[in-house]
């Protein structure tokens, strides 16, 4: 039984050894596997290292001192009748105090060691730091100070507090157990010795309280406090600068004195004297620290606030916009109200200004679902991405997406085709962002399966996206599903050189016991040339191979040189920049998007920042994994400091070809970031920021009841100070409390021009009235016969679903469009059906863009309504389909949707409801249809038209 015992005893540890093993190995494997091994080992040794020396210090220090302790003790003929009673538990522990005292020492060495290296980030960049060039103005000190020296002087100050409490506790517990202290026996209670080790350790504390107190001086800098001007307030305010500031001061002398008190009883045996020093130093704490400042801010600042706080909020005003980069922000007056009386010139001048975008890439991910899915294991983001691409020689706004693999539409769920079988994604759909078809849907540049169109021959395989989250063994004896055509499914096997190789009985028994998964170790779908791919959405691989980075929430996907990249912004963040206002990245970022869709990742959701820069874009290769990090920002010390730790990992900006800069863009999250600094930083001036008569608030999104911010818009568009159409990003302001229009905001997008990055905002008067979004929204819906439209539009089961609410400036006065679609009956998928303009309080609301901007503007505009319409209004017919079912439901679709059309021209609502049904009955049939395989074998899915913006009855 007991040879039993030990073997299972044995197997035990061996297997938690193995288990450890196999997590160590794994990551080593696959850090390798992507060439940035160095980050591995860089953060493992830095980890190691930090554990064994705090970890042995620790230990030394509360070792050294039991040690001494009992080195100390006095004769045992000394002993009181109280130590006496002990002597049953020193006679206990005498066989093995030897051992007892290493396992004391092993045990706080493990718990500060463990906590130690946690700290590697603190460590990397006090060691790396490199200087900011730039002073705080109070102490006159380098900002990489606060950035990179005092959290790691912090972190050290905090683990001298521990070892010193620790060693104070394990000493006057070993005095107290042989003699050296004792509490209830007459006479004296502490020997000279025992007086004198304690009164040294406490001398110790009481010296670091001393550092602490001058070290909390230059921590006034970036002290977050409650300020009415702002949330989260950082830096020194007039009761700081001139009360704690010298309270710290003077509080760091005492402490200095009273610790020379303390190490004076190596001398005197007495505690009388440190006692009181001790005492008057707790006394002057309260008094000095904590009082004295309560009686300036009450008798000196509140009675003349604003004069006494200006000069503080001016360094406030300026560090902040410097730390987020809003410095350069130029702020216009906008008169809010148009100013040509020239109905044609200014309906011309809208093409001009802005290339509208009315595909929302937020609402038309079902519809491309659905037409583009092509088989039930692929599908696409909840939210597409917009993008630029070249046609006929200019840039054009696109909606993109990835047809990724979507392992809860596989027919038969089980392990080989989880993991073998069904890896991979296929192709890229896009879609002209300015147009839709004659029946409202997406005007497709790339389609089908595989995809062909505009985006010429690329690698079109995805094995790496947002949606891939599962593991999967390709490259082996087990093939793989490509594709399907009309000859039937595509075999393939993986030809690249991504992943961990499981030929090696090792890997596979590591991998086995790190996934969980006992069948990597002995199925027979693994063999020569299977590799694992893990780790594979573009967030994760890129926080993986730099976890210094904070990545943005919105990966997107690119064609860039024949290959899908997935584009991902990330940046260098601090909480340690002097007099920068802090804010929550998680609160800041989120908005109605991240409220309603959890895939769009929110960044660092707690994570504390006041400073931010997007100081590198990284690369994902859709079908490689291969990683790449660029410089973006050169000048950002924060990115040269983890550039000096990590070397080699970061490229230069030089480095970026010219087909990827074409596709870099400004990024949405520090966008959100910005605008939400700029409601109240937009101000220059302390006394305006002080009595908080300019703070604007990023007003709630109209288009739906998340109650959460409107989210930013990537939209070409030209600002008055702009020569051309630039790709930005937009949003706009309302002022505290209320919903009208106080100011709009846009940021050129467009990398690789010598405006990236500058922030524009066009200030509205004050003394007038320009509808915000909200209010455009109320107007839209308060209209009785756009009321009543939308009210047929949800006849039966339909639902109406609002678009992205667009907002331009045009020629002094704010131009909004919102697409509107319809999700009719059983169809599940979106379709634009009309289109909201609204300009100068005149509102539109009509089938098409151009019709509504004609009828806002009382002219038309270069591009008229769309050809080949009969007298009833109709459409255009639809495209032709290969599948003769799916043509002739919607031929039937489209003569019902003619039949309402008409039928809503002369208000016979009974005549419209039987055309609704007739066209919801249509498009249940189209849709059955294309699911199912036509006779020739093909998939069944229409195949899409070909963008014809010069005719699309909703082109700009």
């Amino acid at each position: 039984m007991r040879t039993l015992l030990m073997t299972l005893g044995v197997l035990a540890v061996l297997g938690m050894a193995f288990t450890m093993f196999a997590g160590f190995w794994t990551d080593w494997l696959w850090y390798r596997s992507v060439n940035y091994s160095s980050v591995f080992t860089t953060t493992l040794w830095t980890k190691i290292g930090l554990f064994f020396v705090f970890g042995l210090l620790m230990a030394l220090a509360v070792g050294l001192n039991i040690w001494l302790a009992h080195r100390l003790r006095p004769p045992l003929s000394a002993m009181s009748v109280e130590q006496q009673s002990l002597d049953r538990y020193r006679m206990g522990i005498a066989p093995y105090k030897k051992w007892l005292l290493l396992a004391i020492t092993a045990l706080v060495g493990l718990i500060a060691g463990a906590s130690a290296s946690s700290q590697w980030r603190t460590w990397l960049m006090w060691i790396n730091g490199v200087p900011f060039g730039e002073k705080d103005p109070q102490f006159n000190l380098d900002v990489g100070f606060y950035a990179f020296d005092l959290p790691w002087y912090r972190f050290m100050l905090g683990f001298g507090f521990a070892a010193a409490i620790l060693s104070v506790i394990a000493a006057a517990l070993t005095h107290y157990l042989y003699g050296g202290l004792r509490i209830t026996s007459p006479g004296a209670r502490a020997t000279a010795a025992a007086t004198g080790h304690l009164s040294v350790l406490i001398g110790i504390f009481v010296a670091l309280k001393a550092v602490a107190y001058w070290l909390d001086r230059y921590g006034l800098a970036v002290k977050s406090s409650d300020f009415k001007a702002t949330d989260n307030w950082t830096g020194l305010r007039y009761v700081d600068a001139n009360a704690y500031l010298p309270a710290k001061t003077i509080l760091f002398c005492i402490a200095v004195i009273c610790a020379l008190l303390f190490f004076a009883t190596l001398w005197r045996r007495t505690w009388q004297l440190p006692v009181i020093g001790f005492g008057l130093m707790v006394l002057s704490a309260i008094l000095i620290g904590g009082l004295y400042p309560a009686i300036v801010q009450k008798f000196q600042v509140q009675p003349n606030e604003q004069a006494k706080e200006a000069p503080y909020v001016e360094k406030n005003l300026k560090a902040t916009r410097n730390a987020y980069g809003i410095d350069g922000t130029k702020v216009t007056d906008y008169p809010g109200t148009g100013k040509t009386q020239d109905k044609t010139q200014l309906r011309d001048d809208v093409d001009a200004t802005a290339s509208i975008r009315i595909m929302d890439p937020n609402i038309v991910s079902p519809t491309f679902q659905q037409l583009q899915q092509i088989r039930n294991y692929y599908a696409f983001p909840t939210n597409l991405d917009v993008d630029r691409y070249s046609k006929n020689g200019k840039d054009q706004d696109t909606v993109i997406g990835l047809r990724e693999i979507n392992l809860e539409g596989i027919p038969k769920r089980n392990w080989i085709n989880d993991h073998f079988r069904y890896t991979h994604g296929y192709g890229v759909v896009a879609a002209e962002g300015t147009s839709a078809d004659p029946q409202g849907r997406p005007d497709f540049t790339e389609s089908d399966l595989p995809s062909k169109g505009d985006l010429g021959k690329y690698e079109q395989r995805v094995y790496y996206g947002e949606k891939t989250t599962m593991y999967s063994i390709v490259g082996g004896p087990q093939k793989e599903i490509d594709y399907s055509d009309d000859s039937g499914e595509k075999t393939y096997s993986y030809k690249g050189d991504s992943g961990v190789s499981l030929s090696n009985p090792v890997n596979r028994a590591a991998y086995a016991v790190a996934f969980g998964e006992p069948q990597i170790l002995y199925s027979g779908a693994i063999g020569e040339g299977s590799r694992i791919l893990y780790n594979r959405t573009p967030k994760e691989r890129v926080e993986a191979v730099a976890p210094w980075l904070t990545i943005d929430g919105d990966a997107y996907p690119a064609v860039v040189d024949g290959r899908i990249q997935w584009i991902v912004d990330a940046y260098t963040t601090t909480n340690g920049y002097p007099y920068s206002s802090r804010t929550t990245l998680g609160d800041t970022t989120a908005d109605s998007l991240t409220a309603s869709n959890d895939q769009r990742a929110v960044v660092a959701q707690q994570n504390q920042v006041n400073y931010i820069r997007n100081s590198v874009k990284a690369t994902v290769d859709a079908y490689t994994g291969e990683v790449k990090l660029f410089q973006w920002d050169t000048k950002d010390p924060v990115l040269k400091t983890w550039m000096k730790a990590f070397p080699g990992t970061v490229e230069s900006k030089g480095a970026i070809s010219k087909s990827l800069m074409d596709h870099l863009r400004y990024p949405q999250d520090l966008f959100k970031v910005q605008r939400e600094l700029l409601t109240r930083y937009h101000v220059k001036d302390a006394t305006t920021f002080l009595s908080g008569s300019e703070v604007w608030q990023v007003p709630d999104d109209p288009t739906n009841k998340s109650g959460s911010a409107v989210p930013p818009y990537y939209l070409s568009m030209k600002m008055p100070d702009q020569k051309a159409q630039a790709f930005s990003l937009t949003t706009t302001f309302t002022p505290n409390g209320r919903d009208n229009l106080s100011a709009f905001m846009a940021v050129d997008a467009e990398a690789g021009t010598s405006d990236y990055g500058k922030i524009r905002i066009l200030k509205l008067p004050t003394n007038t009235t320009v509808n915000g979004p909200s209010q455009v929204q109320s107007q839209f819906n308060s209209e009785q016969n756009i009321a009543e439209t939308i009210r047929l539009l949800r006849g039966g089961d339909s639902e109406v679903e609002y678009g992205n609410l667009l907002a331009v400036p045009l020629d002094g006065g704010l131009l909004y469009v919102e697409p509107v679609y319809v999700r009719g009956g059983g169809l599940k998928y979106p379709l634009l059906r009309k289109v909201l303009v609204s300009y100068g309080g005149s509102t539109a609301f009509e089938d098409t863009l151009d019709e509504a901007l004609n009828k806002v503007f009382g002219a038309q505009g270069p591009t008229t309504s769309p050809p080949d319409q009969g007298d009833d209004g109709g459409t255009t017919p639809p495209p032709k389909s290969s599948n003769p079912t799916v043509q002739n439901a919607l031929n039937d679709a489209q003569k019902a949707f003619d039949a309402g059309q008409e039928a809503l021209k002369k208000g016979d609502w009974q005549a419209y409801g039987t055309a609704q049904k007739d066209l919801q009955d249509a498009l249940q049939r189209a849709e059955k249809a294309q699911s199912q395989p036509d006779k020739t074998g093909g998939g069944g899915t229409e195949p899409s038209k070909s963008p014809t913006p010069s005719t699309s009855p909703t082109g700009s």
